[in-house]
């Protein structure tokens, strides 16, 4: 269910106001999808506990804004996002980049079936949805971008998705902090080619894009 008038109005105006302090620009549809998408996130939480984040407002910001901070640095045609939780950040991103293809993993079902929902409801054609482990899948054609947020260390990232990345492909991994000792496990064949403080609207805490790539 969207919000009535009065909330989508003061959403509206949160969500306007951070798309500038980021530099993006989506119209009117792309917002009031992602707008439709935090209402049913708020619907669907108090039921299914997919967030511990309880308020809207609170969502807006550090789930669906955040995400909205890595859109510029999504070049591939078909991403992963894997570890996605109730959709993040694969759903805002398939709503900004609908003419690319979105795959997302998760192996807690009530995200999965709300995810499920989710596209039906927000109308998203752009989008695949697999309940399971990530170790357990296989895709006939490699991913040009695998992206998680807070899913697993750097190290787990790679050995457990190393499979599903095609040659070229780069793993997008967003974390509040960059450090030396993440870095030092990476498998070998593998390097660290960019860290990316990112600057996102109302948040205090680091937050970073750490993109790695195979060895050339």
């Amino acid at each position: 269910m969207p919000f009535d008038s009065d909330r989508f109005d003061y959403f509206a105006s949160l969500l306007s106001g951070a798309l500038k302090e980021l530099g993006l620009m989506l119209d009117d549809a792309k917002q009031r999808q992602l707008l439709d998408y935090l209402a049913l996130l708020e619907k669907w939480n108090k039921a299914f506990n997919l967030t511990a984040v309880r308020d809207t407002e609170e969502m807006l910001y550090r789930h669906i804004i955040d995400s909205l901070s890595i859109v510029t640095h999504i070049s591939g045609s078909r991403i992963m996002d894997v570890g996605t939780g109730p959709g993040l950040p694969g759903i805002v991103l398939a709503i900004c980049y609908p003419d690319k293809s979105f795959t997302l993993v998760d192996s807690n079902i009530k995200k999965t079936r709300f995810l499920t929902q989710s596209l039906i409801e927000l109308g998203l054609r752009n989008v695949e949805v697999h309940h399971a482990r990530i170790e357990a899948l296989d895709f006939e054609v490699g991913f040009d971008e695998i992206v998680s947020r807070a899913f697993a260390s750097l190290d787990k990232m790679v050995v457990l998705c190393q499979k599903h990345l095609a040659p070229a492909g780069r793993f997008l991994a967003m974390k509040g902090l960059d450090t030396p000792e993440e870095r030092q496990e990476l498998p070998s064949g593998f390097d660290i080619t960019e860290s990316l403080q990112l600057d996102v609207p109302a948040c205090e805490a680091q937050r970073h894009l750490i993109i790695i790539s195979r060895k050339q």
